[in-house]
């Protein structure tokens, strides 16, 4: 209790940097509300820092190499000053463990992302004891039923919030069960609660976060059920989810969006590739007939609906006609806003050994591959150039003249509002555009009533 009483009056600052999805980004701010328990302030400031944590991902190239980067720039920042607490924590953390604390003295705790709920009793232990630690055993039930007792302080306008983590899947290209650990859902009350904080705290938009979020299962409810009791929280304007495995687009989630006033119209389905061979190889579980048949369904439901999504470019044993079947796919769905990638191996994976096909040919497919996605976000883009866009206002620009907000697409749109309008629904009609973003002039408020 003595460490513990010491620690709140030191006037500790913490600063912490995050890397990859917006899990991360979720677990970052649930770590902050925890280590202010014992006394931290946050700071964006390197120098000011007692703690600098750094909150890693594995699904990126050298992910490792990356960390050990960050590490030397910290050592160069505190050469001359008092050495701060080093934590790793995340994915890295997790695969690499205790091969961290050997590799590099400058870190003294590991904690993985199971392990969250720890995280103050480790770092004041350290504090007494001097003994480097890590933390890695998957947890994951510990973990949230202790950050549900701590209020998530994010009080953002559109905030994340983690529903499910881990994977079950074990596509041979994907270290995520080997990091998140199995799949886990969290308890249906616990996460209706933390919307309902959320809300309550300036929250207008909910976005659901897990590594298979459309797995979610917990006592028979399902990721449709929660899509609809969290939009009766009057508060909430907007909901989306992310990521979903096309295995798990169930029949009641598709129904969704028939009934939902709240769901945004943008489905996030990583695909990986067009290829029928491909996807076997991967161990990805499901086909392009399968994806079309989502795909079909939803556009049936609403034509309205677009589609993003994930490719891997280049995978061992892609053929011509593999790639062409993937490029096909996209000329098809006409996804927006997607993501892709050259495979690159990662460690403790079945793809790890697999032959890789030539640089060059890759880099070519790839090019061609994103210059299709990248005209796709243009022509949807200049569509809506004279048009009235529905806007959800987040913030305002750095040099405070102008407002952000993000379309029911999460396309960024950039207009004339001013801080009266942070979290409200405004109409803005687009005047130009480009392949990010949206430019406009506000027309009206949603959120006011007409008198």
């Amino acid at each position: 209790m003595g460490l513990r009483k010491n620690l709140n009056n030191m006037n500790q600052k913490i600063f912490i940097k995050t890397f990859g999805c917006q899990m991360n980004e979720y677990d970052s701010n649930r770590i902050f509300d925890s280590v202010k328990k014992i006394g931290y302030e946050k700071t964006e400031t390197y120098e000011d820092a007692n703690c600098y944590l750094l909150n890693t991902c594995h699904i990126r190239d050298k992910a490792k190499e990356k960390v050990y980067h960050e590490i030397g720039r910290v050592k160069k920042i505190f050469r001359s000053k008092k050495k701060p607490l080093v934590i790793i924590a995340g994915c890295v953390a997790q695969a690499e463990n205790d091969e961290m604390l050997k590799r590099e003295p400058y870190i003294d705790l590991v904690i993985g992302p199971q392990a969250y709920h720890k995280i103050n009793d480790t770092i004041l232990n350290f504090m007494e004891k001097k003994n480097k630690i890590e933390e890695t055993e998957f947890d994951a039930v510990s973990k949230f039923e202790y950050l549900s007792k701590i209020k998530n302080k994010a009080s953002k306008v559109s905030s994340f919030l983690t529903i499910q983590e881990g994977c079950d899947k074990f596509c041979h290209f994907c270290v995520v069960p080997y990091t998140r650990g199995p799949e886990y859902s969290r308890p249906f009350k616990q996460i209706l609660d933390e919307a309902k904080y959320l809300a309550d705290n300036g929250s207008k938009e909910i976005i659901l976060l897990g590594q298979n979020v459309n797995a979610y299962n917990n006592e028979g409810y399902r990721l449709s059920d929660l899509i609809l009791n969290i939009e009766k929280l009057p508060e909430i304007k907007r909901v989306r989810y992310t990521t979903s495995h096309p295995r798990d687009m169930t029949e009641d989630l598709i129904e969704v969006y028939k009934i939902s006033k709240k769901l945004m119209p943008l489905v996030h389905l990583p695909v990986q590739s067009g290829s029928n061979k491909i996807l076997k190889s991967m161990n990805r579980k499901h086909t392009i007939e399968e994806y079309l048949t989502t795909f079909d369904k939803l556009k049936e439901i609403n034509p309205k609906i677009e589609f993003s999504s994930d490719f891997i470019i280049g995978y061992p044993g892609e053929e011509e006609q593999d790639f062409k079947d993937t490029f096909n796919l996209i000329k098809k769905v006409k996804f927006i806003n997607s993501f892709s990638f050259i495979f690159s191996p990662r460690p403790g994976t079945v793809a790890e050994n697999l032959d890789l096909i030539e640089r060059k040919i890759s880099v070519e497919r790839l090019e061609k591959i994103q210059k299709m996605l990248f005209e796709n976000q243009i022509q949807m883009n200049k569509s809506l150039e004279n048009k009235i866009v529905d806007v959800l206002v987040e913030n305002l620009t750095d040099d405070k003249s102008k407002a952000f907000g993000r379309s029911e697409y999460m396309t960024s749109i950039i207009f004339n509002g001013n801080k009266s309008d942070i979290g409200k629904i405004v109409q803005v009609r687009i005047k130009k555009s480009n392949r990010n973003t949206l430019f406009g002039e506000i027309i009206n408020n949603l959120d006011q009533k007409v008198a």
